[in-house]
């Protein structure tokens, strides 16, 4: 199967989503629209669309004009159906894209912080199988609206976390794909970001973290691939 990978930065790209890909047997591609080139293959010829973070915001369009042309893309993701998900800017751009609003969050959440699941998310085929409390990894300031239709799959104390709309699309506000190279760019982009307790907590976390986000992207991509062979 080949998958996409829709990212908005050099360091913000698939990181343990694309090894989960890979070990599976499937094709990764990683392209961005702010490249200004085209998709390396037609889009319905994907299996399966994940789409990152990246430092801008999603309502930002008079900075990065191409936020544009990705709303437009992802709208028409939603309406070809095909299996897709979206982390933290991925998720808040799926939303605007089904005619939620996207705006700042009450504060922002950086660094290791509680999340919890719904009763909605019990049964879900990507959210399912996580514990129903954990630590997760979070770098935003931006939240977004449910999208119409939608269901709420996890929260913070926050704002929103992760969502259901329709049977194949899901947004998450946490990094479930991040790997250790990824946090310590960050980081170092951003060195007042960070809170000071961060390093130790990621050293504890990391690898029960990644286990995780391996067990959900795993769960994410056996739906792409049940759907790609009834298809």
């Amino acid at each position: 199967m080949d998958v996409l990978g829709v990212i908005h930065g050099d360091d913000c790209r698939s990181g343990t989503f694309g090894e989960v890909a890979l070990e599976r047997g499937h094709r990764l591609d990683e392209w961005s629209l702010a490249w200004g080139t085209p998709i390396p293959e037609p889009l319905d010829s994907y299996g399966a669309v994940m789409v990152f973070g990246g430092a801008m915001h999603a309502d930002q369009d008079e900075h990065h004009p191409w936020l544009r042309e990705e709303t437009l893309f992802l709208q028409r993701l939603l309406d070809l159906g095909l299996p897709t998900l979206g982390v933290c800017l991925g998720a808040q751009l799926l939303a605007r894209a089904a005619h939620a609003p996207v705006m700042p969050a009450p504060e922002p959440e950086i660094g290791w912080l509680p999340v919890e699941l719904t009763d909605e998310a019990v049964g879900d085929p990507v959210l399912g199988g996580l514990p129903q409390s954990f630590e997760a990894f979070q770098w935003h300031s931006y939240t977004y609206g449910l999208p119409a239709g939608a269901v709420e799959l996890a929260r913070s104390a926050v704002c929103t976390q992760a969502y259901r709309l329709g049977s194949r699309v899901w947004g998450i506000q946490f990094h479930a794909e991040i790997t250790g190279e990824q946090i310590e760019s960050w980081s170092a982009e951003e060195p007042d970001v960070p809170p000071p307790s961060m390093p130790v907590e990621t050293a504890r976390n990391l690898d029960a973290w990644q286990s995780l986000g391996r067990r959900l992207c795993g769960g994410f991509l056996a739906l792409a691939e049940g759907v790609r062979v009834a298809a």
